[in-house]
């Protein structure tokens, strides 16, 4: 059985959990594709837009997780695994080209680099493994769902309007769906997510790699818009505040991260959770920072006048998503509530009334202020209960 197809191709027990080059590489496609969601929305930014662009950072976003699944399943350090992951890549890219247009003439380009990064991987995988019958019938449940979603796809790229949407918001939902519920096949069952092989130190890097890059698509906005900006102090002051927005969602991430991903206990808490739901609030996370992101260069384009109602929502609705979705990542991994993140969400929408009077770069320091209050709130009791741990007794 040495020369059998099956220990070449996925990882083995023992080997490096902490994703390779290749894999840092690949991410880097998504700070583009970021930016292009974020410049959709900027320049659409209505509930339609908002719904548009939601459906495409989602089929996006799956893209993403199926390959970090990909190479925590298999061993990334194959060449027919490396080649699968480049050609995942260039998809990827295409799909951002197609992003600004995807509702208008370039549904086709969407449609087209979506499903072919699908099927590169599957006929990668399915015959890959042939040898063990419970690991290829995982591929072929993954690749029978995508051929029941290939219909709305497929259907929406040759209508326009509304029908697109709702029929790509229904495919997209079918994709997430299928998977959290261990894609169910005629004759097949379904998977078991608690029996598939997530290697937590693995998927846990992976994660904060990809909310590293969406901080990355803020920073970028902001450094775009000082660069524009002519030096004006109004301008000059958003594009700071928007330096301080990166610094205080790395800070509140990273904080708790630190806490409940520590490479002692994660293998064990990830094994235990399916690592479909951490992908799910990580996906909530970013929805916020990009729509922190598309804040910032509305505002700093316009710091000051009358804000629009729907530039107040996406200030303060962009804070509010990312930590509603740093509940969601709290409550898999602990089973409780994070109540200071929690009580934030409730703040930044019972200030959004007021705010409304506010210019849009003050409405975007609320919204920092509130992050950092919740950002202190977390940490000050820490540092107390540290001290007084340190403190002789007698």
């Amino acid at each position: 059985m040495t020369a059998s197809p099956l220990p070449r191709i996925l990882r083995r027990r023992g080997e490096p959990d902490y994703p390779t080059f290749l894999e840092l590489f690949f991410d880097l496609v998504y700070i583009f594709m970021l930016s292009r969601l974020s410049a959709g929305l900027a320049a659409d930014l209505t509930v339609r837009g908002a719904a548009q662009t939601a459906v495409l950072l989602m089929a996006a976003w799956w893209v993403w997780v199926l390959t970090a699944w990909l190479t925590d399943l298999f061993n990334p350090r194959l060449p027919i695994i490396q080649a699968t992951v480049l050609a995942v890549m260039f998809g990827t890219l295409l799909m951002a080209i197609a992003v600004p247009y995807a509702f208008a003439d370039y549904g086709w380009l969407l449609v087209a680099a979506y499903f072919g990064i699908h099927l590169v991987r599957d006929a990668v995988l399915i015959p890959g493994t042939r040898v063990n019958r419970p690991v290829q019938a995982r591929s072929i449940r993954v690749f029978f769902w995508f051929g029941v979603t290939a219909v709305p796809w497929v259907a929406g790229a040759f209508v326009h309007g509304t029908a697109r949407l709702l029929l790509w918001s229904v495919a997209v939902a079918v994709d997430l769906g299928s998977a959290r519920i261990g894609w169910p096949t005629p004759k097949l069952g379904r998977t078991e997510l608690a029996s598939q092989i997530f290697t937590g130190t693995h998927l846990s890097e992976r994660h904060r790699e990809i909310f590293i890059i969406a901080l990355g698509e803020l920073i970028l906005s902001a450094g775009t818009g000082l660069a524009g900006s002519g030096f004006q102090a109004g301008r000059v002051a958003a594009s700071a505040v928007a330096f301080a927005s990166a610094v205080v969602l790395f800070q509140l991430y990273f904080h708790r991260v630190r806490q409940l991903l520590a490479p002692p206990a994660v293998t064990v808490v990830e094994r235990v959770r399916p690592g479909t739901s951490t992908s799910y609030s990580h996906l909530v996370m970013v929805a916020g920072v990009l729509g922190v992101s598309t804040s910032v260069s509305l505002v700093i384009d316009r710091p000051f006048g009358a804000a629009p109602g729907a530039w107040v929502a996406l200030i303060l609705g962009g804070p509010a998503l990312f930590l509603l979705g740093s509940c969601l990542f709290d409550a898999v991994l602990t089973g409780r509530v994070l109540w200071p993140r929690a009580l934030g969400v409730v703040l930044l929408a019972a200030i959004a009334p007021a705010t409304a009077l506010l210019p849009p770069l003050a409405i975007l320091v609320v919204a920092n202020l509130v992050l950092l209050l919740t950002l202190v709130w977390e940490t000050l009791p820490a540092r107390s209960r540290l001290v007084r741990a340190t403190v002789p007794t007698g």
